[in-house]
C-alpha cells in the first residue's frame, strides 16, 4: 500500500510535453517522470543520461544518436525513428512498441540486468520492516510476564480484538507515516495472541497427538498466510475496503472464539 501511494504522488507529479520541435540539441540531464507526445527531435543527441519513467509517444526521432544510456521504466511507442544509431544503451528493440524503424541501428547494446539501485524507496522499505520487527519486542516482553497471571486464553482474546481495531482504523490512514505507526502498533499488539496461540496448542493436546496437531496447525497458518498476501495485494490500488474488512471480520471473529477455549493455566500435560 506505502508503494502505491509512492507511485500515485509520483505520477500525479509528471511532466507533459507536447508537440516540442527539438533541433540539433546535446540532451546531456537526465529526464524523469515524463511523457513526450507528438514531438520532433532532428538531429539530437542523448549522451551520458539516465532515463526514468519517460514515455516518448507518436513522437519523431530523426537523425539522431544515442550514446551510453541507462533506462528505467522508458518506452517508446508508436513513433517514427530514422537514421538513428542507439551505442551502448539497454534501450533494447522491446522498449520500442509499434514504433517504425528505418535505417536505425543498435551497437553494443548494455547486457545483463541494469537495475537501479538507487531507488529512493529502497530505504524506507527496510525502514518499514525494521520497524515492523522492532514494534513485536514490547509485545514479547509484555505477553512473556503476563501469560501466567492472565492467562493465555484472554491474551489471545483481547489481543485479536485490539489488533482487529488497528486494522479498522487504517481506513483514517491516508498517509505513507500513518500506514506504518498503525502497522507497528498492530504488529506489537497481534504478536501477543501468536505467543498465546502457540503456547495453548502446546497445553490442549496430549503428548500422542502433541506434534500432529501443532504442525496441522501450523500448515493451516502458512496457507492462510499465503491466501491473504494474494488477496490482499490484488486489491492495492482498488478498494482498501475488503482487505480491511476482511483483516477485521477475522480477526474479531477469532478473538471471540478464542475466549471459548479451555484455560490451561496450572493444569498438568498429559
Amino acid at each position: 500500500m506505502i508503494k502505491h501511494l509512492q507511485r500515485e504522488e509520483y505520477e500525479s507529479k509528471v511532466k507533459v510535453f507536447h508537440r516540442e520541435k527539438v533541433e540539433k540539441f546535446h540532451f546531456n540531464f537526465s529526464l524523469e517522470n515524463q511523457i513526450h507526445r507528438e514531438g520532433e527531435y532532428i538531429n539530437d543527441k542523448f549522451i551520458k543520461i539516465e532515463m526514468k519513467s519517460v514515455k516518448f509517444e507518436d513522437s519523431l526521432f530523426e537523425d539522431c544518436y544515442f550514446e551510453d544510456i541507462r533506462s528505467t521504466d522508458t518506452i517508446f511507442e508508436n513513433c517514427t525513428i530514422r537514421s538513428t544509431i542507439f551505442y551502448n544503451t539497454d534501450l533494447w528493440e522491446e522498449k520500442f512498441i509499434d514504433c517504425k524503424l528505418e535505417n536505425t541501428t543498435f551497437e553494443q547494446n548494455k547486457k545483463g540486468c541494469h537495475l537501479d539501485m538507487d531507488e529512493d524507496n529502497d530505504v524506507l522499505i527496510y525502514l518499514v520492516s525494521f520497524l515492523g520487527s522492532l514494534a513485536v519486542l514490547p509485545g514479547n516482553i509484555i505477553s512473556a510476564l503476563f501469560m501466567e497471571k492472565i492467562g493465555r486464553v484472554k491474551i489471545i482474546g483481547f489481543s485479536m480484538l485490539a489488533s482487529a481495531g488497528c486494522t479498522f482504523f487504517l481506513f483514517l490512514s491516508f498517509s505513507q507515516a500513518a500506514i506504518i505507526a498503525w502497522q507497528c502498533l498492530f504488529c506489537g499488539v497481534s504478536v501477543a495472541a501468536w505467543n498465546g496461540i502457540e503456547v495453548v496448542t502446546v497445553e490442549l493436546y496430549p503428548t500422542s497427538k502433541r506434534a500432529t496437531a501443532f504442525g496441522v496447525l501450523n500448515a493451516l497458518c502458512k496457507l492462510a498466510a499465503i491466501l491473504g498476501s494474494s488477496i490482499f495485494a490484488s486489491f492495492v490500488g482498488i478498494t482498501k475496503v475488503v482487505p480491511i474488512l476482511l483483516s477485521f471480520t477475522a480477526l474479531i471473529c477469532g478473538g471471540l472464539v478464542a475466549l471459548k477455549l479451555p484455560d490451561t493455566r496450572g493444569k498438568i500435560l498429559q
